[in-house]
Order: C-alpha cells, then sequence, then structure tokens
C-alpha cells in the first residue's frame, strides 16, 4: 500500500509535503496549486461504513441525501470520512484495514495524494462494535472528578487513533435548562462551571491521544423551549454569555480543542450555522480559536429546507461559508457542485472557500497527513496484515481489562444516593426481591450512542461485543448466599399493569424489595431517553410510577434504583422508600458498581449533577435562577426539588469546621479563605466542597448562586484536611447592561456547600475600588489547595 504520489512538473518533493517547511508555507503553497473543485472537495465527508472483510469503505445510503458515487468524488480529493467505524458492526481490526486501504485508494486518486480525516462519534466512549461503553457524560458530571475524566478521554482517543480515525464528534457542552430535553443523558449538567471543567479534561484527553476534539453544539441547543429537540430557543444574550458560552470558552482556551460543531437551532431567528457573529466574530475574532468548524449533520441543508433562510443550495453554502462553517457534514450536499458552481458565477466570493480550505488543509498538516512518510496504515496493523485479511478477526481488542477497571472506577465514583434511612448497605439479607423493567435488561445501562443501542437495534442478528451483566447477575454475585427473586413488573414504557401483582407477591416474601426504574435509551422516540426522545412531564416513563407505589404499599422496605438518562419525578418514593441509588446511564461496568454500592463494597461519592424534580412539571427547574425563578407566595407551582444539584450521601458523615477568611479585596485581586473537614465516621469515604457565589445587589438581575469551584475530598475515618482556597475577583463577573463582562465592587457571600441546598459555612466578602471590565482571557477557577491536619 503506497500513499506516495508523483506530484507534476517536480522532481523534488513538494512543498505542502516537506515537514521541515513552515506550516503555513506549505498550506499557501498548496492552495495555490488547487483548482476551485480540488479545494472545494476538502470541505464536505462522505459517509462510509467499513467493510468487514477488510474491503473498501462503502458509501452508507442514509434516507437524507442522494447515493455517492466515489468513482466521481475522488479524483479532486474528499475532506472527511464520516463514521467509518460507527455505522455498521465491523470487526476493529478489519474495519481498521478496510479504512486505510480506502484511504491509499483516496490519496492515489487525486493529485497531490491528500487523504481524508476520518471522524466518528465518541460520546461515552469509541461509538464502534466491541469499544467500551463508558458511563455517558451526565454520569461524568456525577463524578465531579475532572481528573478522571481526562484519564478516560485519553483512553478513548488511544482506541481511537489505533485503528486509523482522526476527530472525535465529544463533548456535548450544552449546560442543561429543561430536564425534558432527551438530550440530557449526552450533557454533564445543569451549571456551566461543571461543564466546563469536565467538558475541558475531556477534551484534553482526547486531544492528548492525537484526537481533534469536536465541541458541540455551539451555541444554544439545550435552550430550546419546552425541552423539545430542533426547536427555536428563547434566551436573551446575557443568558447566552453567562451560562451556555462559559464551557466553549473554557475548552477552547484551557483544553486546546481544535474543532467545534454548530447548534441546529436558532435564536432570535439567526440559526447558528448562519450566525456570523458566533462563528466568526465570537469564536475567532475574540476568542482566537483556529481549528475548523464543522456542519452538525445536515445542518447547511437545513438553512433551506428546516429555517427557510437560503432559497437553494448555493444559498445555503454561501451563507454557512461566510457564517464560519469549514466542512460539510456528514455527505456532500451544498459543499460540492453547488458551491463551486456559485462561486463561478460570482455569488460567493472564492476567498472564503480558501480560508476554509486553509483551516482544513492546516489540520491534515498538523495530523501528519501530507507528509512524504504518512502511511495509510493505522498504528494497530502492520504491512503483513493486508495478506490474509481474514486472520485479522479478533486481533484487535477496544475493550480490555485497563479499559473496563477505568469505566467501574467511574461509574462507582458516578452513583449518587439520593436518600438512606440506614437500610444501606444492606447487611447480608436473606431473600431479596429484584423488581423492575431495568433488573435483568443488559443494556439498561447504555446511552443512546452507545454502538449497541445507536447501531446495533438495526442489527440484532449481530453479538453486542461487549459483556453487559444486568444487575440481576451482578447482585447474585455480591449477595451469594441471599435467595433473589425476580419479577419484571412493567416495562420502561409499555403501561402493562398485570405484573403487578406477582411483583408484590414477592414483595412481601423478602427481607427487602430493590426495584429498578428508568429509561431505555434510543433515538427519534424509539426510546424513553436520547436524542429526539423528548418528554412532557418528568413523570416516570409507562407505568412505573404505579409499580413503584404498589410496592410502596407492602411492608417491606423498598431501595428504589434508577438507570436513567434523566432526573425523574419520584412522586411517594421520594419520602416512602428507604433508599434511592440515582445512576446515569453508567456503562458496561454500572451494574456490578451499583451492586458494590448496595452491599457497601463501594461508598457511594456521586453528587447531582442536574437537580431531581419534586413534581413531574415543574420544567424548567435548574437550580442556577433568579429569585423570581424559586417558589413564591403569588404562583401555585413550586419549583423546589426533590434533591437539589449537587447533593449525594456517604456510608460515613463529614464535619466542616474553622472557617477563615479575609474579608476584603479589591475588584481585581483575590479572596482567601481557608477551612477544615474531617471524616467523622468510621469508614474511608470522599466528600466533595462545593463553593457557590451569592451577589446579592447587582446591576443586572443575578441567579441566587452559582457554582464557581469544587473539590474531590478523600478521607480515612478521623482522617482531616484543610482547604486552603483562593478566589479571584475574576469569578465574581458577569454581564452587565452594556454588554460587557463586569466586576462590580460591593458585599458577596461564598457559600461552603456540600450541595445548591445544603451550605455548611458562609463567609461575607466586599469587593472594594473601581468597576471593573474583563474579557476571555479573565481568571477561570479558584486554587484549591489541601493541607493536612493532625
Amino acid at each position: 500500500m503506497n500513499a506516495d504520489v508523483a506530484v507534476e512538473n517536480t522532481s523534488a518533493i513538494a512543498l505542502w509535503n516537506d515537514p521541515t517547511a513552515p506550516v503555513s508555507a506549505r498550506v499557501d503553497a498548496l492552495i495555490d496549486a488547487m483548482t476551485l473543485e480540488e479545494k472545494t472537495a476538502q470541505l464536505f465527508g462522505v459517509w462510509v461504513g467499513a467493510s468487514d472483510e477488510g474491503g473498501e469503505v462503502a458509501p452508507h445510503q442514509h434516507e437524507m441525501e442522494e447515493p455517492v458515487d466515489l468513482d466521481a468524488l475522488l479524483p479532486t480529493g474528499l475532506g472527511q470520512l464520516t463514521r467509518p467505524f460507527g455505522t455498521v458492526p465491523v470487526d476493529p481490526a478489519l474495519g481498521a484495514l478496510s479504512l486505510a486501504r480506502t484511504q491509499a485508494r483516496i490519496a492515489a486518486t487525486n493529485r497531490f495524494g491528500i487523504p481524508a480525516l476520518a471522524h466518528d462519534e465518541c460520546l461515552a466512549g469509541f461509538a464502534a462494535w466491541g469499544a467500551t461503553a463508558y458511563p455517558v457524560p451526565l454520569s461524568w458530571g456525577a463524578a465531579f472528578d475532572p481528573a478522571l475524566v481526562r484519564e478516560m478521554a485519553e483512553a478513548i482517543g488511544r482506541d481511537m487513533r489505533s485503528v486509523g480515525v482522526h476527530q472525535g464528534l465529544a463533548p456535548v457542552l450544552d449546560v442543561v435548562r429543561d430536564a425534558r430535553w432527551g438530550r440530557v443523558e449526552e450533557t454533564i449538567g445543569e451549571d456551566p462551571y461543571l461543564v466546563g471543567t469536565i467538558g475541558t479534561a475531556y477534551v484534553q484527553g482526547l486531544e492528548s491521544a492525537g484526537i481533534v476534539a469536536t465541541l458541540k453544539h455551539f451555541a444554544g441547543y439545550s435552550a430550546s423551549r419546552a425541552g423539545r429537540n430542533l426547536a427555536p430557543t428563547s434566551m436573551g444574550p446575557r443568558e447566552r454569555a453567562d451560562v451556555l458560552l462559559p464551557p466553549f470558552e473554557m475548552a477552547i482556551r484551557e483544553g486546546g480543542a481544535r474543532s467545534v460543531m454548530n447548534a441546529y437551532t436558532d435564536t432570535d431567528g439567526i440559526p447558528s450555522a448562519a450566525d456570523e457573529a458566533l462563528l466568526t466574530g465570537l469564536l475567532r475574532d475574540t476568542w482566537d480559536f483556529d481549528g475548523t468548524v464543522v456542519a452538525d449533520y445536515f445542518a447547511i441543508a437545513f438553512l433551506k429546507t428546516l429555517h427557510g433562510v437560503a432559497a437553494d443550495w448555493a444559498d445555503a453554502a454561501g451563507t454557512a461559508l461566510r457564517a464560519g462553517i469549514d466542512v460539510e457534514l456528514p455527505n456532500v450536499k451544498t459543499y460540492g457542485a453547488p458551491l463551486t458552481e456559485a462561486v463561478a458565477d460570482g455569488r460567493v466570493p472564492e476567498a472564503l472557500v480558501d480560508r476554509a480550505v486553509r483551516r482544513v488543509i492546516t489540520q491534515k498538516v498538523a495530523l501528519g497527513l501530507l507528509d512524504p512518510d504518512w502511511n495509510p496504515l493505522p498504528a494497530a496493523l502492520d504491512a503483513t496484515d493486508e495478506d490474509d485479511p481474514s486472520a485479522l478477526r479478533g486481533r484487535i481488542d477496544l475493550d480490555g481489562p485497563a479499559n473496563r477497571a477505568l469505566a467501574r472506577t467511574l461509574a462507582e465514583q458516578a452513583i449518587v444516593l439520593l436518600s438512606n434511612d440506614g437500610t444501606l448497605p444492606l447487611d447480608r439479607p436473606r431473600r431479596i426481591a429484584l423488581i423492575g423493567p431495568n433488573a435483568d435488561e443488559p443494556t439498561a445501562v447504555l446511552g443512546c450512542y452507545s454502538f449497541p443501542q445507536h447501531i446495533g437495534v438495526r442489527h440484532p442478528d449481530t453479538p453486542l461485543g461487549i459483556e453487559l451483566p444486568t444487575l440481576r447477575e451482578t447482585l447474585a454475585a455480591e449477595f451469594p448466599d441471599a435467595e433473589i427473586t425476580y419479577a419484571r413488573g412493567t416495562g420502561v414504557d409499555d403501561g402493562d399493569l398485570s405484573g403487578l401483582a406477582e411483583a408484590t407477591r414477592l414483595a412481601r416474601e423478602a427481607d427487602v424489595t430493590l426495584v429498578v426504574l428508568g429509561d431505555r435509551a434510543g433515538l427519534f422516540g424509539r426510546g424513553t431517553s436520547g436524542e429526539g426522545c423528548d418528554v412532557a412531564t418528568l413523570a416516570l416513563p409507562g407505568a412505573q410510577q404505579q409499580l413503584l407505589d404498589a410496592l410502596l404499599d407492602v411492608e417491606t422496605p423498598v431501595v428504589t434504583v434508577l438507570l436513567a438518562g434523566r432526573p425523574y419525578a419520584l412522586g411517594r418514593g421520594v419520602e416512602e422508600s428507604a433508599a434511592i441509588v440515582q445512576s446515569f446511564f453508567p456503562g458496561e461496568e454500572g451494574t456490578r458498581a451499583i451492586a458494590g454500592v448496595l452491599a457497601g463494597r463501594v461508598n457511594p461519592s456521586g453528587r447531582l449533577p442536574v437537580s431531581v424534580p419534586r413534581g413531574p412539571g415543574s420544567q424548567p427547574g435548574a437550580y442556577l435562577g433568579a429569585p423570581l425563578a424559586h417558589a413564591s407566595e403569588v404562583s401555585s407551582i413550586d419549583p423546589t426539588p426533590a434533591f437539589a444539584f449537587g447533593h449525594g450521601l456517604s456510608y460515613t458523615r463529614f464535619e466542616w469546621t474553622d472557617l477563615a477568611v479575609a474579608q476584603e479585596a479589591p475588584t481585581d485581586g483575590e479572596f482567601a479563605l481557608s477551612l477544615t473537614v474531617c471524616n467523622t465516621g468510621e469508614r474511608s469515604g470522599t466528600e466533595v466542597v462545593q463553593l457557590y457565589l451569592h451577589d446579592p445587589v447587582a446591576s443586572v438581575v443575578q441567579p441566587v448562586q452559582r457554582l464557581i469551584g469544587y473539590s474531590r475530598l478523600a478521607l480515612e475515618p478521623r482522617e482531616a484536611r484543610r482547604l486552603r482556597i483562593t478566589i479571584p475577583a475574576d469569578l465574581a463577573s458577569f454581564t452587565g447592561r452594556d454588554g460587557r463582562r463586569v466586576v462590580e465592587p460591593g458585599e458577596l457571600e461564598l457559600r461552603l456547600s456540600a450541595s445548591s441546598a445544603d451550605p455548611r459555612l458562609t463567609a461575607r466578602v466586599t469587593l472594594t475600588g473601581a468597576e471593573r471590565h474583563v474579557d476571555h482571557t479573565r481568571r477561570l477557577h479558584a486554587t484549591i489547595l489541601l493541607d493536612q491536619t493532625t
């Protein structure tokens, strides 16, 4: 397989292939040598599926697009290959060979030997058959552990690079505004600082493995009206600036993300794909982003078909290109012939094409795709593997022991103990009644972008590719001496009540009842959670609440366990459950983690990344609201949650004492405070110290409080640590009346809390001096140092 392609009219290495030349010179030389058709060819992808026999990829026939003729496209080149592993089940080694052969063909067919950039999904692990299914992003948020998330992302990135993938479409940095939205499971939580820090850690891990991280969805996708997918948004510029943009800002500035994907939505009538002020003015001119902007799938065509701001495909292409979208995904629709014709007849300036292709080629140069020693064979293969593709099957393991151990650690840290009357941990129960639709369902731990739920459901005769023990199986291993009786009770969403009698009978005969409720992940209405699976209320799907109520009527203690993609109102279950264990699609090791929490082998340390509502109809209900968003005497709707953002219990106890604080600082200075946290219980455990800022008087309405820092603190019994926290005045900034970010003098409260509803220590401080404006270079974090105490 030879990647070297002759370049016309030169016997020496072409400048664009010379790794010793400056990148800008290489890129300029190549663009100068390209025809218009060769340039536009670098600005679109083709949706493909790798061959399970190791042959070349085959174009994917998507219902929203016309068939693609690769033979006609490839002579001018190709920008991207869309989801070679995430389209059909394919053995990883044979998929890698298939991709390599296709890349060799692409490079050999165009004049300059330019291969395509291959991208795939990696929302909760590499979305490939046989790859590790990690916990979903909402579980990353629940763990409150950026270092662990970075480690996971690096492992995901290594697996992707090993088989020839260059770009990952993750993370999702949308901040939850309404939990009825189906894509809540894909988000990290309802607080921008949590989303920003965890998302940035993921970007750092993915990028460190050589994968181009793609931030999505820029910007405002999660702020849609009534939590409906791909719906208009009602946010104002201040909400966008202070809530929805900071995670992207942080991931670009600190994470080094090299790609951004636009949101489908429009804001005040301007679709994101057509928003030059957003994609160029803010992203590039202000934030200095120099990577690529890629279209969410079909988003450019949607300018014509959904938004009605483009008259035809050429108009859509010109509008998106002018706004700042560099690459059309997943297939060529507007950036091919329509764009080329529009440039040729003067409707679209060729300079816009050059601007976009310069970004694309710069990225390909950085990835080594134009170097003379580029080889299409990825690291996991060698040249001899082409001789006998059938011998490759099973060669590459994308779900090895290290991956599974990492998945289990994250799953354990992400489980949230919402309530507990002392029933947990279970003390050698003799008879356990295991009830519920998710108690014996292998895929109940997976989100909608896991391979089995995203792609595998369309291939029912293909094995799952990974081990997915059910909770019934892991409980049997965790409690070998207990008799475990099982009844489904009802389905996730079928409304069937015929199993309630058997369920209650088993509960009456047991020492404890474990009822396992929640979601089934899917797409576009095929599940109860996931993309396009929005809900009208946050009542449990189907007849699950009736099942829970029936079990609560039995005298046997009921432990409610949730495997879900969003928070749900539990009705009587909030007060009457003996304990509530919340998990958010915890991945392939999730049931082992849950069993460990129930048995006490694992001390729960997760904290809620989203509030759990008390009633099913009180949305939007995120904690990050102004005073008018909270309960009042003039409305009959009380949005106060049953369990607040940041809440989570432990099997041990913690005491917070000895607060010390410097009470004044200038608006360009910083506060210093310290406190001691002690584990006063009898077993080791982890506390999550959360720092919230309350600004009682400001020039514009502020949220009652907002998270500005946090720290996981693992302590042995009787161990105490002193936390020393430095808080820059920049963290008190917000978007003022004139649209600029401002730090205002005045009084503040710094609340050291176990959740947004549980302040333990409060420091009242004052900012002095003049009002001060800050920008995207402001300080973004408090510094938290730990001292050992006796």
